[in-house]
């Protein structure tokens, strides 16, 4: 209980810059489907990092190397981000989380309305619908 409530209530995050975009997107999947919070955003989330992390490519590259031990030899940092969220997606594809929004219920028509209904913004790129109907697609 101590981790979520110093998760989600900003104290950690004083002074950082922060992106809950992923989560706004996965708010209106959930409100299309009945896909669980965690699963949607399993689902989102490498396809998601995907689309941003030029924006941010120093904390992928600190998430690489902090949580799955990418190493930095011979890579550059924009290698060692995308092997970071490689290692993110297989180990849920390791839990047996479903890779795909097709795999939960959505349909290829809902794709539209479901960026169009997303709160546009972002802290590392500032999303428009475009972007994340893009970003949908690419997790279909």
């Amino acid at each position: 209980m101590w981790c979520a409530t110093m998760g989600l209530n900003k104290i950690l995050a004083l002074s950082k810059q922060q992106d809950w975009e992923v989560h706004m997107i996965e708010h209106q999947l959930g409100a299309y489907t009945d896909c669980p919070h965690g699963i949607g955003l399993a689902i989102i989330s490498p396809a998601y990092y995907r689309y941003i992390y030029r924006h941010g490519l120093p904390k992928f590259v600190r998430f690489a190397q902090n949580i799955w031990h990418v190493s930095a030899d011979g890579k550059s940092d924009e290698e060692i981000a995308l092997e970071g969220i490689s290692r993110l997606e297989a180990f849920f594809k390791e839990l047996g989380i479903p890779q795909q929004l097709r795999d939960v219920g959505t349909t290829a028509e809902m794709l539209p309305d479901i960026a169009q209904s997303t709160i546009e913004g972002g802290g590392y790129y500032h999303m428009k619908s475009d972007d994340i109907l893009q970003v949908l697609k690419n997790c279909f």
